[in-house]
């Protein structure tokens, strides 16, 4: 059977099980959008910014573990989704973005709307792809989902001119790729992991995005329990235990409760799965478990000894490595170490001030938490909030936690709400905010209330980048510059213009019955939630400084 080139991208994306691709039609795109008009299968959602509908495929992809899939034009249209693919490699998120091109005989004319999507990408794609011949499609449109989801997860960009896509091929059946099998015999590798965690007297169990990934977090609670080993997590890998859980130590690092920091100090085993070492976790490396002997394991062997030397390395993927862990592992109970660790607890304790109060960072947070469901999806842009919300919600599972942890993109929170949202609609999707962060992808309100979507917004007002503030005032002798907002937004109002119904708790009778209902009431809601710019967001760990020295409220 004959197709275009761009009946045959269709085609192609129906066979892999995609059902909904988020995008913005461009001239260079257009064959394509006439061919999906045509599919009873595949569904199109409208975003206002090319940035939005990459973050919306990245929503999707956090939920459901397979690639979410964009479309983008040429020019403009693809250098408005470089955020988002730089965001989804730091972060190993499977996406594929299909992005137009001007025809072949214009390339390196400077045609309308040309720019060199291949070189700009190269850098922040697990891979990327130019198609010369729409014969090509039949085996590049695969192969982009299997480089995108299999080993460590990533973007992938198929850059397609617009006369491939109007040129004919033939619709052949395509045969799977040949998965290369590059697992050797690990035993003699897992049991010398059992010999250190045998020996050890303090251990630790870290735990990164690699094991949300892998969809391994009950095996993570699994063997925490049989061996009695607190478990820390870096932002990633929230809710990989309950937060409650008495072997959960919270999350590790520049924000991390002090208790956390000084029982990785005093460890003398860290066993790291799926988690890579970065600079917001680690603080100064060379002070970090700077007593312990570390085990880690993760599928990218690149990231071994990247930051610290290892005393042992499995490259293996997080599932596979527990399992193993799992069947040779002893159980043991009552430990010194963990009734050192519940002393560090009580005596070095994450403060949260304020948490009474509904209109205060932590007082809002434990609100929602109470009033949420347990399989609620929490979203949050990037800053403060961020941090209040990794520190203080009650997380019950890790998969329902979607944040821009490497890249820390301002404008993530809205578009991946709306993303998850699609994915799970049973779910209420709650996206946390500050007001700078908001602003960087407002416009999705606009997709938002089309869709129709039960995501509650709750924006953390503060009229100023807040921790652009917090760290003028501690390391920049407080000068404000460029940080605070000399005219604040009128958010309800921009809700409500949008389609989008709104709450401001600042004027409301009975604040806490309001938003209980503002959550419980099917649709999307914005909750604005007035707080003060003196807020911090404690511990910090200043730039250059140990874990161990964070500042926190008494310091502070």
């Amino acid at each position: 059977m004959k197709l275009t080139g761009a009946e045959l991208i269709i085609e192609l994306l129906e066979r892999q099980g995609v059902r909904i691709v988020a995008g913005i039609p461009g001239g260079a795109l257009l064959p394509l959008y006439e061919a999906l008009g045509r599919s009873r299968v595949l569904r199109h959602v409208l975003a206002r910014h090319e940035q939005g509908a990459a973050f919306m495929a990245q929503g999707m992809a956090r939920i459901t573990g397979k690639a979410g899939v964009c479309f983008a034009t040429s020019g403009p249209g693809v250098t408005n989704v470089v955020t988002a693919l730089a965001d989804a490699k730091l972060d190993s998120i499977p996406l594929v973005c299909i992005a137009g091109q001007v025809p072949t005989h214009l390339i390196g004319t400077d045609a309308f709307q040309e720019v060199p999507t291949l070189d700009m990408v190269r850098p922040i794609t697990k891979a990327s792809f130019f198609v010369r011949h729409a014969d090509q499609l039949a085996r590049v449109i695969p192969d982009a989902f299997r480089i995108a989801e299999t080993g460590r997860p990533g973007p992938v960009l198929v850059d397609v001119p617009k006369d491939i896509q109007l040129q004919m091929t033939e619709c052949l059946e395509c045969e799977p790729a040949t998965a290369v099998d590059g697992s050797d015999d690990l035993s003699q590798l897992f049991e010398a992991a059992l010999q250190l965690i045998a020996a050890a007297r303090r251990p630790v169990l870290y735990v990164g995005g690699g094991v949300v990934k892998a969809r391994a977090h009950a095996l993570v609670r699994e063997l925490a329990e049989r061996v009695d080993i607190p478990v820390t997590t870096t932002l990633m890998a929230l809710g990989t235990l309950p937060s409650a859980h008495r072997l959960n130590i919270g999350m590790l690092g520049m924000h991390g409760a002090r208790y956390t920091n000084v029982v990785l100090d005093e460890c003398d085993l860290v066993i790291a799965v799926g988690a890579r070492f970065d600079d917001r976790a680690t603080g100064r490396p060379d002070q970090f478990v700077r007593n312990a002997k570390i085990i880690h394991i993760d599928i990218d062997a690149r990231e071994f000894g990247k930051i610290k030397p290892v005393t042992l390395a499995i490259q293996c993927d997080a599932h596979c490595a527990l399992r193993e862990l799992l069947a040779r592992a002893p159980s043991r109970s009552g430990t010194e170490w963990m009734r050192r660790v519940e002393d560090l607890r009580k005596c070095l304790p994450l403060q949260t001030p304020h948490d009474d109060d509904l209109c205060s960072p932590y007082g809002i947070i434990r609100a929602v938490g109470e009033l949420a469901s347990a399989d609620a999806i929490v979203t949050t842009d990037v800053g403060q909030h961020q941090m209040w919300v990794a520190q203080a919600y009650p997380f019950q599972r890790p998969d329902r936690w979607l944040t821009s942890g490497g890249l820390g993109t301002m404008g993530f929170g809205l578009p991946a709400a709306i993303g998850a949202a699609l994915a799970a609609p049973d779910a209420t999707t709650l996206c946390f905010t500050g007001d700078g962060s908001l602003l960087m992808n407002i416009q999705e309100l606009a997709t938002l209330a089309e869709l129709d979507l039960n995501v509650k917004i709750i924006v953390l007002d503060n009229a100023s980048l807040g921790l652009v503030r917090q760290q003028q005032e501690l390391f920049y002798r407080q000068r404000y510059v460029a940080s605070l907002f000399a005219q604040p937004s009128n958010f309800t109002a921009i809700a409500k213009a949008f389609g989008v119904r709104a709450l401001d708790l600042e004027s409301t009778i009975a604040p806490y019955g309001a938003l209980a209902r503002a959550i419980e009431i099917p649709g999307p809601m914005l909750i604005r939630v007035p707080i003060a710019a003196e807020h911090h967001v404690l511990p910090m760990v200043a730039p250059g400084a140990a874990n161990t020295e964070a500042l926190d409220h008494a310091s502070a």
